[in-house]
């Protein structure tokens, strides 16, 4: 790959020409990327290739740095990635392997691709393409898990709502992820969503709320007023408004408090 900027933040290349973007989802049973222009439009192909069961880091990275060498050129890259995410290190992925608990995502990427990447959880790059940024809106995703993301003013506030319980000591990722869908079928898996709708209504009272991910296909009732279901092509230009947002700063050093010392 040709070398370009690799500052994080990338504002230089942003200012001086028009950006593409290599827009990256990392799922639980796929990772797939393809380039965008400034406003969100596809330029090349989407690729695909299976994410490997319990997934390792070094793995994702190789898929993405492949997905990469086929859609070049692009100046800079967003991926959405299967948890919690702070400052570009991920700190849970459940529905993949182990070693990633403060894995620096985002740093090992911009060396691999020797450009500036910005790595957030997927819903949360969902919500960015998706919502209006007024107001209280609350993104979810109906997946391998459950993703949810909350934005209050165009300010998003990433949760978890996917592993907080939610029906008989369950979880909502127990009760809509995609092994439940396969295990209790299209028609309960339906009237359970419809139960986790209202619940979700009274919890946040939001002014509206968006359902995306690759299950959503399968809800096969009305939507409550002030719910609306978005394609999965709108977490695309999610990939270019995470570039809007401020570059956030480096986690700071962690603290021993072994010997702490007396207050004065």
């Amino acid at each position: 790959m040709n070398k370009q900027a690799t500052s994080r933040d990338g504002a230089g290349a942003d200012s001086a020409r028009r950006v593409r973007t290599l827009a990256v989802d990392v799922g639980g049973t796929g990772i797939k990327a393809e380039t965008l222009d400034e406003r969100g439009k596809p330029i090349t192909e989407r690729l695909r290739i299976p994410t490997p069961r319990k997934a390792k880091p070094r793995q994702v990275v190789k898929i993405v740095k492949k997905l990469a060498e086929g859609l070049e050129p692009f100046e800079r890259v967003s991926v959405g990635f299967p948890g919690v995410i702070k400052n570009g290190h991920v700190y849970t992925a459940a529905n993949l392997g182990k070693g990633w608990n403060d894995y620096n995502l985002e740093e090992e990427l911009r060396k691999k691709l020797g450009r500036p990447v910005r790595v957030a959880n997927d819903a949360d790059v969902q919500g960015l393409g998706s919502v209006s940024g007024h107001g209280v809106e609350l993104v979810i995703t109906l997946g391998t898990g459950f993703g949810s993301v909350l934005f209050v003013d165009g300010h998003r506030i990433h949760l978890e709502l996917g592993h907080h319980p939610f029906h008989k000591g369950k979880t909502y990722e127990d009760e809509l992820g995609a092994q439940a869908l396969q295990k209790k079928g299209k028609k309960k898996w339906n009237r359970v969503l419809r139960e986790a709708l209202d619940d979700l209504a009274r919890t946040f009272n939001y002014d509206r709320l968006y359902i995306g991910g690759g299950n959503a296909k399968d809800i096969k009732f009305k939507l409550p007023p002030r719910v609306k279901q978005v394609d999965n092509l709108q977490g695309l230009l999610g990939g270019i408004k995470l570039w809007a947002e401020p570059a956030a700063q480096q986690p700071p050093k962690a603290v021993s408090t072994a010997d702490p010392k007396p207050l004065n």
